[in-house]
């Protein structure tokens, strides 16, 4: 058993070691002068206006989690019709359930008033 995830531990120590090393390599070639500018904070390429502390509105959150919610989804449908139909009816109610609770939750929102911006 351990055998067959020795090739995916060994990826992993070696992908670890990749970062840790450019990483380090990165900190010890840089140069490290510090100046006004480089220490500013960046907007394309202007000057900063206002403080860069600006508050947003909490529903920009709110889509945003609804965005990454049903972008997630995404990545969980397209595996499961790549093989839905090897696997059998036992895939499409496992689908069914996954997206009633999915709609569910958007309902959900969608009554909380999360969709609307005023």
């Amino acid at each position: 058993m351990m055998s067959a995830y020795a090739a995916v531990y060994v990826f992993v120590l070696l992908a670890v070691a990749f970062a840790a090393a450019t990483l380090i390599a990165a900190k010890l070639l840089r140069p490290s002068v510090s100046y006004a500018r480089k220490t500013s904070t960046y907007e394309c390429g202007m000057e900063a206006v206002g403080t860069t502390e600006a508050r947003l509105n909490i529903r920009f959150y709110l889509f945003a989690l609804l965005f990454v919610i049903f972008d997630v989804e995404t990545l969980y449908v397209y595996p499961w019709a790549v093989t839905a139909k090897e696997i059998g009816p036992l895939a499409i109610a496992e689908m069914a359930v996954f997206l009633a609770i999915l709609f569910l939750g958007l309902g959900y929102a969608w009554a909380k008033g999360a969709l609307v911006w005023e």
